[in-house]
């Protein structure tokens, strides 16, 4: 299934067109599907971080940092271990996921704090460039084009920057901001789409889901540090 493909360089993963067959289409889209549920699960564990001055106080000091770190380190390593088994690796992969948003309780809980409407900002750009990365992804028959995909993803960006101008005001910076760094995830989710469909190593979902979840996390964290710097001590 994997023989005829080769590791690419970056710019190939961001500028290439990738042939699918009908075994790497069905598997592209199953690493999305998982992909989706990491991302939900994070959404519910920093739902709980963002509410919890517990955990926020836990994860803040040092011995929480270091549990933070391990269990950010193993669990990932646990769902490749066990990708072969599809309910012990969907289930590790959610705990990723779920241990992923607990961890930022102390960055959560002081944005809530300080300006609880940039967490939404952060979370609605991250989704916009999500949802458009997906909807392309998913609509993938032959051939997965990076251009395309990052044509796709950056259009979205600009709508979600639009609406949520719209709606909350965030001013031409905002929106500046909002577009960079959804720019930003979706070269990051179209060059890890591309590695994963192109690494002859990967014969799972679940670790390609876990290389596009650490992507899209990394982006939320940077999208909320940035709005924070920029724009929270601006509003209430």
């Amino acid at each position: 299934m994997y023989d005829n493909r080769q590791q690419a360089s970056a710019w190939e993963n961001l500028s290439g067109t990738t042939a699918l067959s009908t075994q790497s289409a069905v598997m592209i889209k199953q690493t999305y599907l998982l992909f989706s549920l990491a991302v939900i699960s994070a959404m519910a564990g920093g739902y709980i971080g963002a509410t919890s001055e517990t955990l926020a106080r836990f994860f803040g000091n040092w011995i929480g940092w270091i549990v933070a770190l391990l269990l950010l380190n193993l669990v990932p390593r646990m769902a490749i271990a066990v990708r072969h088994n599809h309910q012990l690796g969907v289930a590790a992969l959610v705990f990723d996921g779920f241990i992923s948003g607990i961890a930022l309780s102390p960055l959560l809980y002081f944005a809530n704090r300080l300006a609880p409407s940039l967490i939404f900002v952060a979370l609605f750009i991250t989704a916009f460039v999500f949802v458009g990365i997906t909807l392309y992804v998913m609509s993938t028959k032959r051939t997965f084009s990076a251009p395309r995909g990052l044509m796709t993803g950056i259009f979205f960006s600009l709508i979600g920057a639009i609406l949520l101008n719209s709606f909350l005001h965030i001013g031409v910076i905002g929106i500046l901001i909002a577009v960079g760094i959804g720019a930003l995830g979706v070269f990051t989710l179209v060059y890890a789409t591309s590695f994963v469909l192109r690494s002859p190593d990967v014969d799972s979902p679940i670790p390609g889901a876990l290389v596009l979840f650490a992507g899209v996390f990394n982006v939320f964290v940077a999208t909320l540090n940035i709005l924070l710097r920029v724009l929270g001590g601006s509003r209430d």
